[in-house]
């Protein structure tokens, strides 16, 4: 009999997993992904909407065109899964049985947790770029304004791609320094974190950039509320910073249906995997990628591009009753606007802080350094995205181990300390 793996989720995870899969397994395996609607959002491009950068129809494609010819595709939100029957249920009715799970449906937005967000954002007195609706909305609203406060607000930790409300900061400073009116326009970048980033090195760079640019930092803010007609964030220790615009980042979770899946996920409907492996901690049979896992990687794209070919060869090898020898390493790397057409890039994993020197080599691009080669790159992703990441093609030189090849590593590390200082969940 034809093994089957069912595959949910048909974002950046979940489709590279499947493409990866049906390259490596041929039609040996029956491979379906699910998902509920059929738009695949490039959202690093979502960062770019709020100010005329990117058109949201520039940034969307069909999810089920992404996939290789022999990938089936069926369009359902799911009910839950029964783990001990390796079954599926969807909302449609269907029921899809599995000798593999693969758990890609990403992190939910979860703005009615925290009091006064939802009401405010429907009222248009706080927005998110974090999807495509709410971009197009704070685009419009920064176009109508001429002066204000504009406080930028990460309600919580873990949220997808770290480092996106430090690039709005950067880039609401460009932008209204090119309408010249910076002068009017207050901007502060207000986070639960002890500093801008997760990691000491990043984040002392990064605040340093703070500091220059003239962007508030205001750390180990908690929300508790986001009071809309009085313009204000209140901590859950009674801080207060005040806005006449608020741009946030709401709290994050697992998908609805995690939750109603015994066993499956955590208590905020995160799976729970082996950082090394990816196999759920719910059943051997389950593997999570991307924003869906509990895990200590970042919740950012270019971790789901790592853990895919490690979760491909371990899929593989569980399929033929081999033991899981693929390994991820907490790989991630990211582009951070600056602004004024320059960009840095990072790259670390579990063990090793984002460092100083060339990505992924010595004759690559600059690491923690604002360069102009740098926001090229990031322009350039978009492209890479859809032909090469998507697809899962191999790529020479880029592998999911974090390269040490180019980088300025302390004699420390060498010596064999590592080099961890990752605060609270990436």
């Amino acid at each position: 009999m034809m093994q089957r793996v069912v595959i949910l989720g048909g974002g950046t995870a979940g489709t590279l997993t499947a493409n990866r899969l049906r390259r490596e397994l041929g039609g040996q395996t029956a491979i379906t992904v699910v998902d509920r609607d059929d738009d695949h959002w490039y959202q690093p491009g979502l960062l770019f909407v709020p100010f005329s950068r990117a058109r949201p129809r520039g940034i969307v494609r069909s999810r089920a065109r992404q996939l290789r010819p022999g990938i089936g595709y069926h369009q359902s939100a799911v009910d839950h899964v029964d783990v001990a029957g390796r079954r599926v249920h969807l909302r449609s009715g269907a029921s899809l049985p599995f000798e593999v799970l693969v758990v890609a449906t990403g992190a939910a937005l979860l703005p009615g947790e925290t009091e006064g967000l939802a009401e405010a954002m429907a009222r248009g007195k706080a927005f998110t770029f974090y999807e495509p609706a709410g971009a197009a909305a704070l685009r419009d609203a920064l176009a109508g304004l001429d002066g204000g406060r504009i406080a930028i607000n990460v309600v919580d930790m873990p949220i997808k791609c770290p480092v996106a409300p430090i690039e709005f900061a950067f880039l609401a400073d460009w932008y209204f320094r090119k309408r010249g009116i910076r002068d009017r326009v207050e901007l502060a970048l207000v986070t639960p974190l002890d500093g801008a980033f997760t990691r000491p090195i990043a984040s002392r760079e990064l605040g340093g950039l703070l500091d220059r640019k003239g962007i508030q930092l205001v750390t180990e803010f908690s929300t508790g509320e986001v009071d809309g007609n009085g313009g204000r964030l209140v901590s859950f220790d009674g801080r207060e910073v005040g806005f006449d615009l608020a741009v946030v980042v709401p709290a994050h979770g697992g998908q609805a249906y995690v939750g109603r899946s015994p066993g499956l996920g955590d208590a905020l409907g995160f799976v729970p995997a082996d950082e090394r492996t990816l196999q759920s901690k719910a059943s051997p049979d389950i593997f999570v990628i991307g924003d869906a896992a509990d895990l200590r990687a970042s919740k950012a794209g270019s971790v789901a591009h790592f853990e895919g070919e490690v979760l491909a060869r371990n899929i593989r090898g569980f399929l033929a009753g081999q033991p899981l020898t693929a390994s991820y390493d907490g790989h991630a790397n990211c582009f951070i606007e600056t602004g004024f057409g320059k960009a840095l890039l990072i790259d670390f994993n579990y063990d090793t802080e984002p460092l100083a020197g060339r990505f992924p080599g010595r004759a690559g691009l600059p690491l923690l350094t604002e360069s102009r080669l740098n926001h090229l790159g990031k322009l350039a992703f978009q492209q890479f995205y859809w032909h090469v990441l998507l697809p899962g093609r191999d790529v020479p030189g880029l592998t999911a181990a974090m390269p040490r090849a180019g980088k300025h590593l302390p004699a420390a590390e060498d010596a064999g300390i590592l080099l961890t200082g990752s605060r609270r969940d990436e």
